[in-house]
Order: structure tokens, then sequence, then C-alpha cells
């Protein structure tokens, strides 16, 4: 098939309802009348313009047919630049627009917020935008949240309070213009951040609502004839104080990875036979260990997440674990439930695949899976880091013994790897490898490597360091089908990498019935379904993380043609749980040296990444090799076992 037919057939099936595209019948025209040029000759003349203009691009028949069927609405600067000079015409002679939301075309919306909400746009918002001169796309990069977000508010959704009190300072606005007056005034927070001077039947009122909508099931299950978990929650609502919250999520930050692998290693003493922590050596004999409990069969799997390999089922006969509800537990998930209400950390109750059995090795991955809730895993597992890096931040011991809930949640190694015994909760993580062409100023051809900055909005890992794509195991619409992992990580691909907001559970509560079905997948996605001998997906490795018990399963993304690149590079966007995307070469042996011992990681990037850079070198050598000829063998495996070799 020429490369002219096949973007219009890419640009054909890849037409959904949210998907779809206009073509650009004005640079077509302006293409075959004015110039009478084919794409691949227009594409010659764009080469040539670009040289003139010192231009680094190489635009061919493909990239003008993404342009004439509207797959690209409106090219990049340089693009830009080479269109204009070539053809004498303003981009919107040449019937480009730069995409605005639906809400900047509402001419005849006035009047109050109510009425602007109910018409679907905040208008006091969008004139606010327009007066300081600002786009979308800038006005969220000073905010802190992606685009989609923004557009989002425009559409009249209400932000959390510290984005709005950021858009405010942006905006030099006050909150009461820009939101309705009832959103700020009854606001369970002053405007100092505390509930203290707060009406305590409001915040009864605030919590009951929140809790009785949101999370129903779990504080049924935590409420008994002795404990009325409602009131615990609306007591600790009542003490807390926001700004304090924030100060203490900053500070916890800062207790970097190896400081929590050395605790880890302290408190799992006993090591069975042949499991330890997860550690490598890197760039002349540096030295790195993680908080990964892992095994010699369970790494370097090279495990290809097919249908034939990635077998892992569903099951309904396994019921949920009863809690555990005492002083202690009961106490803990209260607090912790409150500081989400408070800080609006978004914490949503959906479910997720909880782990009961697993085989895994290079010739698959077999194993069962139940369901669980989130809510119940944030009330009770994902304590554990959080009690953790306190008792660090105060130098306070953490020997066995000395940590209450990790006492009673995941007392040892054997409650570690007795999968169906606890709530074990968890996911894939992978390295993104995406081949790029020589370029005059970046150097030779390599793969782009992607890592994250978590954001401060997520539950887990806020402002750590993950590699990307990244999320918990969980299920859509099919539960049975989307029991394999490889469900989860392409799903995570689509909201992650190209910003699909539809399929990311935390916004959406009601999916398409079939979210991943061809005609509602991204360009991207289309392109890499189309082309599978052009992309890779493996599972490389799988451990323990012994922060809060979650099974990982690290995986890797290689995309090895360079035309995926130039197609739909950039189109790569971070969505909320990113406050930033990091970008490296698979040929920087120094920043790939800076980036593996950053103390910023998430217990299990290092492991992900590691294992990744191992299996990349194994799949080509040649995008790598100089990495390789300084790096020996970029990951060495050693198992460490107990705290003595920790």
């Amino acid at each position: 098939m020429s490369g002219e037919h096949r973007s219009e057939a890419v640009t054909t099936e890849c037409r959904g309802g949210r998907q779809t595209r206009t073509p650009n019948l004005t640079l077509r025209r302006f293409r075959e009348e004015t110039r009478r040029e084919s794409r691949r000759e227009f594409a010659a003349a764009m080469a040539k313009v670009a040289r003139d203009l010192g231009e680094s691009l190489e635009p061919d028949e493909n990239y003008v047919a993404r342009l004439e069927t509207g797959h690209i609405k409106y090219p990049g600067p340089a693009y830009r630049n080479v269109l204009t000079a070539m053809s004498g015409k303003s981009m919107a002679d040449l019937g480009f627009t730069r995409y605005l939301p639906p809400t900047w075309k509402a001419s005849n919306v006035s009047g109050s917020h109510q009425e602007t909400t109910a018409q679907g746009v905040n208008e006091p918002l969008r004139r606010a935008i327009a007066a300081r001169e600002l786009e979308i796309e800038s006005f969220a990069r000073l905010v802190g949240v992606h685009r989609k977000t923004v557009q989002q508010w425009l559409a009249g959704r209400i932000p959390h309070p510290r984005h709005r009190w950021k858009a405010c300072d942006v905006l030099q606005r006050p909150e009461g213009e820009l939101w309705p007056p009832e959103i700020a005034n009854n606001d369970h927070l002053t405007e100092s951040g505390s509930c203290h001077n707060k009406d305590k039947q409001g915040i009864k009122q605030f919590v009951e609502e929140a809790v009785g909508a949101r999370f129903a099931g779990i504080v049924n299950a935590m409420t008994t004839d002795q404990i009325d978990f409602t009131s615990k929650v609306i007591s600790a609502t009542s003490r807390l104080d926001r700004r304090s919250l924030y100060k203490r999520a900053s500070s916890r930050s800062r207790v970097d990875r190896l400081s929590i692998a050395e605790a880890m290693a302290t408190y799992y003493q006993g090591m069975p036979s042949n499991y330890g922590l997860y550690t490598a050596q890197y760039s002349y004999g540096r030295e790195i260990m993680t908080s990964i409990l892992t095994h010699p069969d369970w790494l370097d799997l090279a495990c290809p997440l097919d249908a034939s390999h990635d077998r892992l089922t569903f099951t309904t006969s396994t019921p949920d674990l009863p809690l555990s509800l005492d002083e202690l537990t009961v106490g803990a998930a209260s607090q912790r439930l409150a500081e989400a209400l408070v800080a609006d950390t978004i914490l949503v109750d959906r479910p997720l695949y909880r782990l009961l059995e697993l085989k895994v090795g290079k010739d698959g991955i077999e194993g069962s899976v139940t369901v669980s809730s989130f809510a119940r895993y944030a009330l009770t597992a994902d304590l554990l880091e959080g009690e953790l890096v306190d008792a660090l931040l105060v130098n306070a011991s953490c020997n066995p013994g000395r940590l209450p809930l990790r006492e009673r949640y995941l007392p040892d190694v054997t409650s570690v790897l007795d999968f169906s015994g606890r709530l074990c909760i968890g996911g894939p993580e992978a390295l993104c490898a995406i081949a790029r062409p020589a370029d005059p100023n970046r150097g030779p051809a390599d793969y782009l490597l992607l890592v994250q900055e978590r954001s401060g909005s997520v539950l887990n890992s806020a402002q750590r360091l993950a590699v990307l794509p990244k999320g918990f195991h969980q299920p859509m619409t099919d539960y049975r089908a989307d029991a394999r992992i490889g469900s989860t990580l392409r799903r995570e691909i689509e909201e992650e990498l190209f910003g699909r907001s539809d399929v990311d559970n935390t916004i959406t509560e009601k999916f398409t019935m079939e979210p991943m079905h061809p005609t509602c997948l991204s360009g991207a996605s289309c392109w890499l379904a189309e082309n599978p001998e052009h992309v890779h997906i493996e599972c490389i490795g799988f451990g323990m993380n012994l922060i809060s018990g979650n099974y990982e399963f690290a995986c890797l993304i290689v995309i090895n043609s360079e035309d995926f690149w130039s197609y739909f590079g950039g189109q790569i966007e971070a969505n909320w749980e990113s406050s930033l995307l990091r970008q490296y070469s698979s040929l920087d042996v120094d920043g790939l040296a800076e980036l593996i011992a950053d103390p910023a990681w998430s217990g299990e990037g290092p492991f992900a990444l590691l294992q990744g850079l191992r299996r990349l070198k194994e799949i080509d050598a040649g995008r790598i090799k100089p990495l390789a000829s300084r790096v020996e063998g970029i990951v060495i495996n050693k198992l460490k076992r107990g705290s003595a070799e920790g």
C-alpha cells in the first residue's frame, strides 16, 4: 500500500465518536491545483524550503497525507514556518485552525455561573483567560495541569481548591468571580486551610455527603455496632489543616529511595532461599538497591504480552477478605480518608484486580485474580508507605515491632508471598523506548526513553519519579478479558502517553461498551495495531514491592520504527497523573547514570528501568551500543538477602 493511501486508511479506520477528523481540503487543493504536485513532490518542496530556512525537518508523503486528512490539525512552529514560506499564505488561508474547545466559540453566553454552567461553559473563566492573552496550553502549564483538565473547567467542571487558588493567582482574579460563589463559600475549609473555625454542622454535612456518595461500600464494611466510621472521619476532618498536609507531603517526598530500601532490608530479615532485594550494578561498578523482593526465576523474562503467554484469569469464587477492625486500623483508615477529603487527593472507589496465585517465567504468566476495591486498598495496605516514611523523617527505628500498621498487614516475608491470604494489589509499569532517526542537533539514531514525575494529586507514589506508563491492574468493562496484564498496559498507553481521558476511570464513571475498540483508539494506537511488527510489548520482570506489598510487573515497550516518531512524536502528552515528562536518549550514558542514581525514584521505578535497559540492549544493541560499551552489562542482577548485606 502506498504511503498516500495508507495514511488515508489509517485516518478512516481511526475515526470514532471522539476521534472524528475534518480533512483539510484547502491544503489539498493548494497542492493539487495551485502547485500541481503529488504528495511526494510537495514533501520534497517542503524539505527544500526547510533547508533554506535552517530547519532540520524531513517531511515525507505520509506527513503530507496526515496534514490533508486532518490527522494533524495544526502543525508545529517549524512546519508552520515552512508552509507559510513556500505558499506565501497564512496558516488560516491554508485551512489550518488552532483547536479551541467549544466554550471559546460561545459568543451568546452571558449571565450567572448557574446559567453558563447549564449551557456547558464557564464564561467568566473563558473571559479571564482571554483577557490575559493566554492559550489553553500555556494557561494549563502555568497552573500545573493538563490542557484537557482546563477544557473540563471551561465546560463547567469545578477544579480542586488548590488548582482554583493557582488559577486565581495566574489570572489575577478573585475565586468568586471565576467560579460560583457558593463553591468557595461552602468549602469545608477556611481560606487559611483549617477546619477549626468552620461550623461543625457544615463539616458533618460535607463528610456525610462525600463518603455516602463515593465510599459507601468501605464505610459500611468498617462500621459495626461498636464503631461509627463516619463519625471518626468527621472528627478527623475537623482537626486537619490543609496547608500542613501539603507541607507534610513535601517533606515525605524528600525521603530518598535508598533510605526506604535500607529500612525494608532492616525490617524484613530472614529471606527464604533464593529470594532477596533487587540490586544492580551500573556505570563502572556503582550499585543501586531497591525495595523490590524478587527471585532469579522472575528476572529477565522477555515474555511477550500476547494471548498465548499472558494467561492470567479472572475468578469470582474467592470472596474479599474480612477487614481487621480495631482502634489502630479504623483510626488510621478514618485519618487517611479525612486527609484525602481535605487535601482533595483524587481517590475514587473503583474495582482493582487482587492477585490470588501466580506462576511467572519465560514461557508465560499464569495465575488467577479476583476483584477488590481501590478504597479498601487505600485505607489498608496503602497506609504502610506513609507510616514508614514518617518514621524515617524523625529517625525512628524501623525494626520489626516498631511499625504497628506493618505488623498488622505485612509483618514478614511469608505474608508478602502469601498472595491469596492478604489484599495483594498491584499492576504493570513499563519502560517505553521509541526509535528516533538521526538528527543534526541530537546526534545518531537512538531510542527516546520516557520518565515521569508523578503529580501531587495521585494517591500512590506522589511527587516521585516513575517510568511511563504505570498503572494499577484493573478492569474496564470485560472483567475476564481485562484480567491479562497486557490489557491494563495497553489502556495505560492510551491514557498516559496519548491523553485519552475517557479510559481513565478516576475521571470517567461510565466507559463505552468497548473502550479499546479500533474505532475508539488514538491515531498512534491505531498505527501500532496495524504495524505489529514494529512494536514489542513484553514482561521483563516480576517482584513484590515491600513498601506496600504490591505486585509489580516490570515491562518494556519498544517501538522500533522511526516512522512512528515522525508521525506521532508530537502527540505524546502526560495526563493528570504526571506533573512533568522527562526525555532521555538511549545513547546518553551520563544522563542515564544520573537518572538511575536519582534519589526521588518510587520504590518500583528503578526495577522497571534497569530491567528494561538490559532487555533493550538485547533487542537492539545498535541504538544502545555506546551505552553498553561504557556501562559493561548495564544491569548485573544480584539478590541481597536480609539486612546484613543491605
